[in-house]
């Protein structure tokens, strides 16, 4: 396939894919699978997120980091490594950086209903911020929603590598999926910062797929084959998803996890906040990240040793700085 250069990130509509016409469907992969071997990133509207429930949400969270400093060090538990409750200003670093993210967030996680699965065992419960009893009704609405639009997403995903499209379902099923309400907060005195001290410095995403809900400002851009940053907008109704890692590696860099980042807002924004909710979709641990034979031939040959979705994170948290 030759290469596209997008000036901006593709827009797509789920309910093509859902729509039960099998010409709407095919144009959705086709055109997804396009963008994800280009440029990685699309926006996507119909993904079952209500107007009221983002609202709401948004609103929840926007209190939780109102907080005093010490009542939101309650619900950060560092023996966790960052899996569930707050995460505060410092914690995180991008790989091959120094210097933190200018940031705080908070994960909520996987809830396995099934007492009889094995990976009930494996993830920590969700703590919850008793001052805001919303906050954990909104952020489960969301969290199961999302999940469902990025089941969606992977069966167009498994269809467009020739695979059966319920490839990846049996492999998400309580996986160890994360919703991240993060807030990036005021730059008051850029001066008395390390010089490369941003919002969220380059990086890509570890899972198969990111949903990323609209942020309350600018800011986030994604770097383009020919190494220009071009910044992500999506319309209020649609929701960014793109490629992670674990998927790249899979794929055998077939379909690309694309370099991002959070720059830090113009001069006249730097005492504003910025709010953004990424939902993080996770295999289960013990599903096999091992190159697809499909996406291995002469012209591209096998870039990655053989290892499981479990082995993978734990590598990326400890170079994080959330793992020990």
């Amino acid at each position: 396939m030759a290469e596209i250069l997008y000036d901006e990130v593709p827009s797509l509509d789920l309910a093509d894919f859902t729509s039960g016409d099998p010409v709407r469907k095919a144009a959705f992969v086709k055109a997804l699978g396009q963008a994800y071997e280009n440029i990685g990133f699309v926006a996507v509207k119909n993904h079952g997120l209500s107007d009221e429930l983002t609202s709401n949400l948004y609103s929840s969270v926007k209190k939780f980091f109102d907080l005093p400093e010490d009542t939101k060090r309650k619900y950060e538990k560092l023996e966790l490594a960052g899996q569930r409750g707050y995460i505060s200003k410092g914690r995180e670093t991008a790989k091959g950086f120094k210097t933190p993210d200018l940031k705080e967030f908070y994960h909520v996680g996987q809830v396995v209903t099934d007492e009889n699965d094995p990976v009930k065992k494996e993830y920590p419960d969700n703590i919850f911020p008793t001052e805001l009893p919303e906050f954990e009704k909104y952020t489960l609405e969301a969290y199961r929603t999302l999940e469902q639009a990025g089941v969606m997403m992977l069966r167009a995903i498994a269809l467009y590598l020739g695979l059966d499209e319920y490839y990846f379902d049996n492999k998400v099923k309580f996986g160890n999926s994360i919703l991240r309400p993060l807030h990036y907060p005021p730059i008051p005195n850029p001066d008395e910062l390390p010089a490369d001290a941003v919002r969220a410095a380059a990086h890509g995403d570890i899972n198969l797929i990111t949903l990323l809900m609209g942020a309350s400002a600018d800011g986030l851009q994604v770097l383009r084959r020919d190494d220009k940053w071009i910044p992500i907008t999506a319309l209020p109704e649609q929701v960014v998803v793109n490629v992670g890692d674990m998927l790249e590696r899979l794929t055998n860099k077939k379909l690309k996890s694309t370099i991002h980042r959070v720059v830090n807002p113009p001069k006249e924004q730097l005492h504003t906040s910025r709010y953004s909710i990424p939902f993080f979709m996770h295999p289960r641990s013990e599903m096999d990240l091992t190159c697809l034979p499909s996406c291995i031939t002469p012209e591209n040959p096998k870039q990655f040793t053989d290892t499981t979705a479990g082995e993978f994170l734990t590598e990326r948290l400890k170079e994080l700085g959330l793992k020990k």
